[in-house]
């Protein structure tokens, strides 16, 4: 299905802004310097809570140490790099409406006037799943997949290092919050014309073995448990995702339908 298959004609005798290759490079540039700006800024605010937000992080796992235990650190410097990555972790989730509006700002141009109307949902719902795919990574996954591990040891001395357990950490939750955008891809492909949800339901079980896929790579522990409870929700996603897709084929048929009677008035 071509990009401008589904649009109506109406949209078809409007014409788009034509960008030059270099124009596009400037656009991106400035985008891509503004998220960075905008980025800082929040890293700027989290810094200024990093100890609070980092006792947030390793609130999991604490249960699970033994004794008065506490999280290893094994270089004079990791504390501090801890902290940082705590922060911009943080900053990453504070400043993604930002982000979302930046990269919103750069595919802009090359839509319709009607299509650029979709820019508050875009952004809201896109910081909406982004920062539930973090919950939930933090609150079911992570939690699930160290008492898991840990179990593993029980014949064993643990000494977990804070800089591993903070990049654990940090790759489930981003992987999560990143996976649990796809309605929203979805969606924006559909309402560009890219997809169709005829489409998205023939190549299901092409989408369900690509999300096993990534699920396994993001899973941090070989058994299916675990693999199910990062790609059961993705895969829950994947339809609502065909659901919001037939919505934006239905709305189109019916635009499609009162241009045609507007015509024949």
């Amino acid at each position: 299905m071509s990009l401008l298959e589904g649009r109506s004609a109406a949209d078809d005798s409007e014409e788009l802004p034509s960008m030059s290759l270099m124009e596009h490079l400037e656009e991106l540039r400035k985008r891509i310097f503004r998220s960075v700006i905008g980025f800082a800024i929040a890293f700027g605010i989290c810094w200024a809570f990093h100890r609070q937000i980092f006792a947030f992080l390793k609130a999991p796992i604490e249960p699970l140490l033994p004794g008065d235990q506490k999280l290893a650190f094994f270089s004079v410097t990791e504390p501090f790099l801890l902290y940082f990555k705590t922060a911009a972790l943080a900053a990453v989730f504070l400043a993604s409406p930002y982000i979302l509006s930046q990269l919103w700002g750069f595919i802009s141009p090359g839509l319709y006037p009607k299509e650029r109307r979709w820019a508050l949902p875009f952004i809201f719902f896109g910081t909406f799943f982004f920062v539930a795919g973090g919950a939930f990574a933090y609150l079911v996954a992570f939690p699930f997949a160290v008492k898991f591990l840990l179990g593993m040891g029980d014949e064993f001395q643990a000494v977990i290092a804070a800089g591993m357990y903070l990049r654990f950490l940090m790759t489930v939750i981003l992987g999560l919050g990143v996976m649990f955008e796809l309605p929203i891809l979805i969606f924006l492909l559909s309402a560009l014309g890219v997809v169709s949800p005829r489409f998205l339901l023939r190549h299901f079980r092409w989408a369900v073995l690509l999300i096993f896929i990534v699920a396994a790579i993001l899973t941090p522990t070989p058994d299916v448990v675990n693999l199910l409870i990062f790609a059961l929700p993705t895969i829950g996603l994947y339809l609502l995702g065909v659901f919001a897709a037939m919505l934006v084929e239905r709305k189109r048929k019916k635009e499609a339908v009162e241009e045609t009677e507007a015509r024949s008035s």
